[in-house]
């Protein structure tokens, strides 16, 4: 089967920020990539017995981002609360949930910048006290966005068959 949604990786290759943080962005773009040209209720409808959508994995990753980059990196405050999980409540529209993605994703960018530096240590250490780099937190954002990011792939194929990173 042909890749209908394939594109390149990044070519950036000018330092260690820069490359990490290019990553992480082609990623993002994939996710969001994958709810382009989908009706409503096929970005809702589970096609696993998870329950896992493509419009749950797009508020579970604005969770993340929130939670690592505007809590742990930023300072800002977080409650479990804020936490949301792969069942997006009917009340909310398909365009606020992308839309807090792409808000989220910003206020990341922000505190990535904000660092600057790789080697930056955390603003909020983990609840074990451990506090880790700006440079972990980019992999492990990476990682975690391209694990989504595969898994809104097979959910895509499986409702209309565009494939392709």
């Amino acid at each position: 089967m042909a890749e209908t949604q394939r594109e390149p990786v990044p070519r950036v290759d000018t330092g260690e920020l820069d490359v990490a943080h290019a990553f992480l962005k082609f990623q993002r773009h994939c996710v969001l990539k994958k709810a382009e040209g989908l009706t409503e209720d096929q970005l809702r409808r589970p096609m696993v017995d998870s329950g896992t959508s493509i419009l749950g994995l797009i508020q579970h990753l604005t969770e993340a981002e929130r939670f690592w980059f505007f809590h742990h990196v930023g300072g800002d405050d977080w409650s479990e609360e804020d936490e949301l999980d792969m069942t997006v409540p009917s009340e909310l529209s398909v365009d606020e949930v992308v839309e807090g993605y792409r808000a989220a994703i910003a206020d990341s960018d922000r505190a990535i910048e904000a660092a600057g530096d790789p080697e930056a240590p955390v603003a909020i250490p983990l609840p074990d006290g451990v506090r880790h780099s700006l440079r972990w937190v980019l992999a492990h954002m990476t990682t975690e966005t391209a694990r989504h990011a595969g898994h809104a792939d097979i959910i895509r194929e499986q409702l209309d068959g565009a494939t392709g990173r």
